[in-house]
């Protein structure tokens, strides 16, 4: 019997650099709730988290840095050239991610479940999902991924692609396989046409565009199709330093969503935020001359906080341009406050503004709940 009777899940795998998250994205986008186990995993070993010390004492303190956290690099370069310290590595964190992945699905409101992982299949998860997803890239894709998003050299991102078992034998397991070494565009229709074909209209249904008036505007979820007039509002109103294309828009929709603020068919503000490791990030806040601010910046806040509690976030940063930052009154009456990287005090919100927070912005932050999944033991 299933760990989680009520649910649909997908279990979605892929060796390393083969675009996962950009098809768990896609597929939040359809209304699935997505896990990252292997984000999990990361947060386990950080200072105070449950897996912390257990590492530390199999590996010893060298893989530590100079403020006490561990560091993946130096861990990743020894267990990716090591099978037996990969495997005790796996032995200390899975049972963790296992028990927060297991308390995510339970407390989810949606019935469609994601959960990426990319040891999936060699562990335990796989026997509790309704379908195995498998994103799949040639090596040359995986190996450039890997030199410009996790800024490492060639050598050592052929070791950690050739250190994984090969694709086929995922391939072969797979319900469906997303072929993800093309555009946006590609993938998207893919994952679409499998999400159409394998989820059941009982189980799922697309997200629904959710429409919240204000005065005489509304405000709705935008989807991949308004891709075009997303980027013609963006490029208008940054004054041409941020020029985007639908190309551009589309693939940020690998990443985050958007909030469009629309007066009738005519877009008035849009807001672009995304949920990672349990924490939301608003990068993008455009509204137009003549809205009225407090209004549009209080509704639109309001529907990514209640779509951030839905998906059981800890906290909301917000990365503001100094224009919109200085209007402190209204952020502060909606509970934020201005923070510094350094003072956020957990770990995992500390990496998630290091890894999201655009130069010149103003870093605000709100805490959404007290309880967090991986507590130290």
């Amino acid at each position: 019997m299933s760990l989680w009777p009520n649910k649909y899940v997908i279990g979605l795998t892929g060796n390393i650099a083969t675009g996962k998250s950009v098809v768990r994205k896609m597929l939040e986008h359809l209304g699935a709730y997505g896990i990252d186990a292997d984000a999990l995993s990361h947060r386990a070993m950080m200072k105070g988290g449950p897996g912390y010390k257990p590492v530390v004492s199999t590996f010893g303190k060298w893989i530590l840095n100079p403020d006490g956290q561990i560091d993946r690099a130096k861990l990743g370069d020894l267990v990716f050239s090591n099978p037996e310290a990969l495997a005790s590595l796996e032995k200390i964190i899975h049972p963790y991610v296992g028990q927060a992945i297991d308390l995510l699905v339970k407390r989810a409101n949606q019935k469609v479940i994601v959960i990426e992982a990319i040891k999936l299949l060699e562990g335990k998860i796989h026997n509790n999902c309704d379908a195995i997803w498998v994103a799949e890239a040639c090596s040359k894709t995986q190996i450039s991924r890997l030199i410009q998003r996790r800024k490492i050299g060639r050598k050592a991102a052929r070791i950690r692609v050739s250190a994984q078992a090969p694709q086929d034998a995922k391939i072969q397991a797979a319900d469906v396989v997303i072929r993800n070494d093309g555009t946006f565009e590609e993938t998207w229709h893919q994952v679409v046409a499998a999400w159409e074909k394998t989820v059941s209209k009982k189980e799922a249904k697309p997200a629904p565009i959710k429409r919240t008036e204000i005065d005489t505007m509304t405000i709705h979820r935008a989807g991949p199709q308004e891709a075009e007039n997303i980027a013609k509002f963006i490029s208008h109103l940054s004054d041409g330093k941020r020029r985007m294309t639908p190309t551009d828009v589309m693939a940020a929709f690998g990443e985050k969503a958007f909030l469009l603020l629309k007066s009738g068919e005519v877009i008035a503000g849009i807001l672009g935020w995304q949920v990672e490791n349990l924490v939301a990030r608003v990068d993008d806040v455009f509204i137009a001359a003549g809205v009225d601010l407090t209004k549009s910046i209080r509704a639109m806040m309001a529907e990514v906080e209640s779509a951030s509690r839905e998906l059981q976030c800890e906290a909301t940063l917000l990365f503001l341009p100094p224009r919109l930052a200085q209007n402190s009154d209204i952020w502060q009456q909606l509970g934020y406050t201005t923070r510094t990287v350094k003072n956020l005090n957990v770990r995992a919100w500390q990496e998630a503004a290091m890894e999201s927070m655009p130069p010149g912005t103003v870093l605000y932050f709100k805490q959404l709940r007290k309880d967090r999944v991986l507590r130290p033991v």
